[in-house]
C-alpha cells in the first residue's frame, strides 16, 4: 500500500510541476502574448475570423479607448445578450424536466408513469397549465429584456457585421487575402501588405534590440508605451528578450475600414521566430530556446492617418 501511495504521490507532484512550468512560461515577443491596443470604434468588437486565424480573437485586455468611445458591431452586441431561443431551456425546460422526473419517479415505485393523474383529462389539464405558465413567463421575460436592453445594441452596424468580400490581394506562402468589411471599406493593395510584413519584422527586431526610438516610429503612442513598460519590467528582472529570424508564413486580411481621416486594417498573421528570454548579465537562457523556431498566430491592427505611413495600433491573440 505504501509503495502504491508513494508512486501515486510522485505522479501527482510531477503533474503539478508540469502545470506550474506551463503557467509560468512567458512569451518573449512584443505584447507578451496578450491582447492590447486600440482598433478605433471596433476596439471591443471581435474581427472576423480568417483561414489564418479560424478562431475568434481574444478581447482587449488593455486599451486607452474607453467602451463608451467605441461602437461595437452587431455581432459583439448579440454575443453579450443571453440566449432567448424558444426551446427546452429556461423556465419551460425546468418545468418539462420536473414533469419528466416526477413521471420517472412514479415508475420506479410501481405507480406507473401517469400516477397521480386522473386519466387523460388530468394529463391534458396539466399540460395546459404548464403551457400557460411557460407562455406568461416568456412574455414577462421579453418585456424585461426590452426594458433592460443595452443602448449599444441599437447602434448602426459596424465593420465586421455585414461582410462584403474583397478580391484576394496577395498570395505568398498562403498569402494575404480575405475581405474588407463595413460601411466604409477601403482597398488594401500589394504595397500595404508589404508594409505590414515589414512592420512585423521591424517591430520584433527593434524589440530585440530594446530600441525604444525605433518602436515609437513604427507603432502608435499607446502601443509604444506598452512595449516600453515590458522592456522596463525585463530590466528590473535582470533579463532581456532575444527575438530573431522572424518570417511571415501566412496572412489574411480580416477587415479594413475608414473612420474620418483615419484608416484601419486588421490582419491575421502566422509567423515563425526564435523567441527566448536570457539573463541580461550571463546570457543564460531563462525561458524559451535560442536554437528552436516557434510559430505564433496573432491578429495585428494597423492604422494610418491622412494617408501617412501605417503603424501598429493593436495586437490580439486567438482564443
Amino acid at each position: 500500500m505504501e509503495t502504491l501511495f508513494s508512486r501515486t504521490s510522485r505522479i501527482a507532484l510531477t503533474a503539478v510541476a508540469a502545470i506550474a512550468l506551463t503557467i509560468g512560461t512567458v512569451e518573449a515577443r512584443p505584447g507578451k502574448g496578450g491582447s492590447s491596443g486600440s482598433r478605433g470604434s471596433q476596439t471591443y468588437s471581435a474581427p472576423p475570423t480568417t483561414q489564418t486565424a479560424p478562431t475568434q480573437a481574444a478581447p482587449m485586455q488593455r486599451s486607452v479607448t474607453q467602451p463608451s468611445q467605441a461602437q461595437p458591431g452587431i455581432g459583439a452586441a448579440t454575443a453579450a445578450q443571453p440566449s432567448r431561443g424558444f426551446g427546452m431551456g429556461g423556465m419551460l425546460g425546468g418545468l418539462a424536466a420536473g414533469f419528466l422526473g416526477a413521471g420517472l419517479f412514479g415508475m420506479l415505485f410501481g405507480n406507473g408513469f401517469m400516477s397521480g393523474m386522473a386519466g387523460f383529462a388530468g394529463f391534458l389539464g396539466l399540460v395546459l397549465q404548464i403551457g400557460l405558465v411557460a407562455f406568461l413567463g416568456m412574455m414577462a421575460w421579453r418585456w424585461y429584456q426590452r426594458r433592460n436592453q443595452p443602448a449599444y445594441a441599437e447602434a448602426t452596424a459596424a465593420p465586421g457585421s455585414n461582410p462584403a468580400e474583397q478580391p484576394m490581394a496577395r498570395s505568398a506562402l498562403g498569402g494575404f487575402g480575405g475581405g474588407a468589411r463595413g460601411p466604409e471599406p477601403i482597398k488594401i493593395g500589394a504595397s500595404d501588405y508589404e508594409s505590414f510584413e515589414k512592420l512585423l519584422a521591424g517591430i520584433n527586431s527593434a524589440y530585440d534590440r530594446e530600441d525604444v526610438g525605433a518602436l515609437r516610429g513604427m507603432t502608435t503612442p499607446e502601443m509604444a508605451s506598452y512595449f516600453e513598460e515590458e522592456l522596463d519590467a525585463n530590466a528590473r528582472r535582470g533579463v532581456r528578450n532575444r527575438i530573431s529570424d522572424v518570417k511571415l508564413l501566412q496572412g489574411d486580411l480580416a477587415e479594413a475600414w475608414r473612420e474620418g481621416a483615419t484608416e484601419y486594417a486588421t490582419v491575421a498573421m502566422r509567423f515563425s521566430l526564435v523567441d527566448a528570454t536570457v539573463d541580461r548579465t550571463t546570457g543564460r537562457v531563462v525561458e524559451g530556446d535560442l536554437a528552436k523556431h516557434d510559430e505564433a498566430v496573432e491578429i495585428w491592427t494597423f492604422r494610418r492617418d491622412d494617408g501617412g505611413a501605417w503603424t501598429l495600433s493593436a495586437i490580439q491573440q486567438t482564443q
